[in-house]
């Protein structure tokens, strides 16, 4: 549904209707969160069955159900850094998105993973909550630079 939005903001950038752009980024995101909202729910309650679907051994069922059950935290803003993302990709701003997954996920993710994991002893579940850290950081900036606008004035 993500992709779909940046064909949406494209064809509407185009025909000079940046409003009925942002409301289909808006609608999209929605239904999105809304969705992943849902598998969030399902990942909370029941991390250590869906793990155990592929595997009987109790330690990566275990490992496995605590990164569902983290991750769950995050996905309702994670929707909007997907949609948003995409707007700008239709917008014809790809180095936006570029720049947004270097710093959130290269110079935030990764070097979290490894402060929490390693110097805060905390092991795997340190990179699991980097990774909530991170999604959740990139969600809403994502989500506050589409807010702003510029990219409605894009000529497509």
């Amino acid at each position: 549904m993500s992709n779909a939005v940046a064909t949406l903001v494209g064809q509407n950038l185009g025909a000079g209707k940046p409003d009925r752009a942002e409301r289909a980024v808006w609608l999209t995101g929605t239904w999105i969160m809304g969705f992943l909202i849902a598998v969030a729910v399902l990942y909370f309650l029941f991390s250590r069955s869906l793990v155990g679907i592929f595997t009987d051994d109790a330690e990566v069922v275990t490992v496995g159900s605590k990164w569902l059950t983290i991750v769950s935290y995050s996905y309702f803003v994670y929707a909007w850094w997907m949609v948003s993302v995409q707007a700008f990709n239709g917008a014809g701003d790809t180095m936006t998105p570029t720049r947004i997954n270097v710093v959130f996920f290269w110079l935030l993710q990764i070097p979290l993973a490894f402060l929490l994991a390693k110097r805060a002893s905390l092991g795997y579940e340190g990179v699991f909550w980097a990774v909530f850290v991170s999604e959740t950081a990139v969600g809403l900036f994502t989500l506050w630079l589409f807010t702003r606008g510029k990219w409605k004035t894009v000529r497509v």
